[in-house]
């Protein structure tokens, strides 16, 4: 792992005071006609409108996009993955056993200049992102209750594809976060996280198939614009699962928790789903930092107590994109299962057994 990139951020509790949630209702222009930040809090939908003309022609650089989608099953991890980072970016599909970390395939396609953009402002409203590069082909759509990813490359002289089907239940809510850096007021952090999509679709590599079902499959969407420093640490958890109650009726449940980014003392990127619904809650942080020792437990709690789940990791999934001096991008993705107990907004508190979801830490030079 790196070590030029170092933990600089004060835990939680070691502030002053627990952060505050400030939310956004109403369409809210995220940046000034100047440039700067003029948002910054959060929103159960994207109400952040993006003007990229209002970006500073010398942050253009600096201003990195994505639409990143994550399907598990508790077995395999399918990764479809889109990313402009200022001088380049990539497209990619991977799928990888999470129990023993066999790599099916792990297919990208790198491009050069930054001039292929994602043309939606909005993720989690219906909308269409399409394109090809060399033998990479995509397709994101987004429609009222579906959301639809299709993939196409040739890897290894095999063809590389998926073809998933993500439900968007009625009235299921994201959370979208805008952070700012205290740095530099043009600079901010905005992504929206949709979770809790059942899923169901193909994955194919040559000869090999591999078929998820909505029985025990979600997607987590990752989608982001921003236009940060250009060394960058974060953690970022997620995950879903269905939870039987007392009277054996089932529920979607998921979270989303994401530290170490920026100004957190406007909003933090941390919530519960359940049923569609966010319940907000406030600055999480990993008891002891794990760096060295990523396969040890991570006991994760929230500053106002209502998030204590702890993971015990099964597989650590490394990732490192380096491109010397002219980009880094380091990942341990660790998978494992969570155990404890979350506190919904009415106070109800739900326990957690051996949900398998995963928490990762990044270091990044882009």
């Amino acid at each position: 792992m790196s070590t030029e990139l170092k933990r600089t951020y004060k835990p939680f509790n070691e502030w002053k005071e627990k952060s505050k949630q400030t939310e956004y209702t109403e369409e809210t222009p995220l940046l000034n006609p100047d440039g700067t930040l003029n948002a910054k809090g959060w929103a159960r939908r994207n109400v952040f409108t993006y003007d990229r003309n209002l970006v500073k022609r010398e942050r253009l650089i600096s201003c990195k996009e994505w639409d990143y989608y994550t399907v598990t099953d508790g077995k395999k991890q399918l990764l479809v993955s889109f990313a402009n980072v200022g001088i380049g970016g990539f497209m990619g599909l991977r799928l990888i056993d999470l129990h023993t970390g066999e790599v099916t395939a792990d297919g990208s396609t790198i491009f050069v200049g930054g001039k292929k953009h994602l043309p939606l402002n909005k993720v989690d409203v219906p909308g269409r992102f399409t394109g090809k590069s060399g033998k990479t082909e995509f397709d994101f759509h987004t429609k009222e209750t579906e959301r639809t990813v299709k993939f196409k490359t040739v890897h290894q002289g095999k063809n590389l594809e998926c073809d998933l089907h993500m439900d968007i239940p009625e009235g299921l809510e994201s959370i979208t976060t805008v952070l700012p850096f205290e740095s530099d007021d043009t600079k901010y952090f905005m992504t929206t996280k949709q979770n809790c999509m059942p899923t169901s679709g193909t994955f194919r590599f040559g000869d090999f198939t591999y078929e998820f079902s909505k029985d025990s499959s979600f997607c987590s969407l990752d989608w982001g614009k921003v236009n940060t420093p250009r060394k960058l640490v974060w953690y970022w958890g997620s995950g879903a699962t269905y939870l039987t109650d007392a009277e054996g009726k089932k529920h979607i449940f998921g979270f989303e928790i994401t530290w170490a980014i920026g100004d957190e003392s406007h909003a933090t990127e941390t919530c519960l789903f359940y049923d569609g619904k966010v319940h907000k809650i406030g600055a999480v942080d990993v008891e002891k930092f794990p760096k060295g020792r990523f396969m040890e437990e991570w006991k994760i709690i929230s500053e106002d107590g209502r998030f204590n789940l702890t993971m015990k990791p099964l597989r650590d999934n490394p990732s490192d994109l380096d491109l010397k001096a002219v980009a880094r991008m380091n990942c341990h993705q660790i998978y494992g299962y969570w155990n404890g107990d979350v506190t919904l907004d009415d106070g109800t508190k739900l326990e957690i057994k051996d949900m398998f979801a995963f928490c990762e830490y990044v270091e990044n030079r882009w």
